[in-house]
């Protein structure tokens, strides 16, 4: 509800003609009765803890808390492309082992880059095809 009381009074301030604010007010009664803002809620609530753990590790006085994530990546996308690399050259691992690295790697991808980011893309994707 917080959200959308910042809206109501994002869009008083910002939008002098009455038409354009009456038209927008009612796209934000609409987003919020689709639960679109409390969405929008929960991704900023998720990325300030994500903003804290981060902050977190950077104040430890700990080296290896600091890196520790760091060198996950760094390890999993080394040994992911050594399978590549020996795939090349008809060395083949176990199958389930490469999926898991795949997996680890798209995990710890997401931390860092935004895990949301796809799925947002998609759900604009999906209500663009959905008002054509």
């Amino acid at each position: 509800m917080a959200l959308f009381d910042v809206g109501m009074k994002v869009l008083d301030k910002f939008i002098p003609d009455p038409e354009a604010k009456a038209k927008a007010q009612k796209e934000l009664l609409q987003m919020q009765q689709e639960g679109k803002l409390a969405e929008l809620n929960a991704d900023n609530i998720e990325a300030q803890e994500l903003t804290k753990r981060q902050q977190a590790d950077m104040a430890s006085d700990s080296w290896l808390s600091k890196n520790i994530r760091p060198m996950t990546l760094v390890f999993i996308l080394l040994v992911y492309t050594t399978f590549g690399i020996g795939s090349a050259f008809n060395i083949n691992v176990h199958q389930p082992y490469v999926e898991l690295l795949g997996q680890w790697g798209m995990l710890i991808m997401s931390f860092y880059f935004g895990g949301r980011t796809l799925e947002k893309i998609m759900d604009m994707k999906r209500s663009k095809d959905e008002s054509k």
